[in-house]
């Protein structure tokens, strides 16, 4: 099997292209590459595929977390009423463990 890098040959090694030749090489070249994309995916199609069991479980968890709203409404919601209210109430100790937690999953 050869390979055709670019359009070069094996008696081109080494020439000097003019600049119309090389983008008229790239041009050309662009769809030879699509053609053997082409090619290989069709000669791949009659391969199997098997994933591992932490590809499947991310899968899985991908697909649970789709479920999920990206927003709780209600949640932001009650919170959006409780500062209007004057009403929202910060727990300093909650809120510098949470923090120290974040760092330890980052940082290590």
């Amino acid at each position: 099997m050869s390979v055709d890098l670019n359009g070069i040959g094996p008696g081109q090694v080494n020439t000097q292209r003019t600049t119309a030749d090389k983008s008229a090489g790239t041009q050309n070249a662009q769809p030879a590459t699509n053609e053997q994309a082409k090619t290989q995916a069709q000669g791949a199609r009659g391969e199997n595929v098997s994933l591992s069991n932490q590809a499947k479980n991310l899968k899985q968890l991908e697909q649970k977390l789709g479920d999920y709203p990206e927003m709780d409404d209600d949640r932001i919601e009650q919170i959006r009423s409780a500062l209007d209210n004057g009403t929202y109430k910060i727990d300093a100790e909650k809120l510098a463990q949470k923090m120290l937690e974040m760092d330890e999953s980052i940082f290590g």
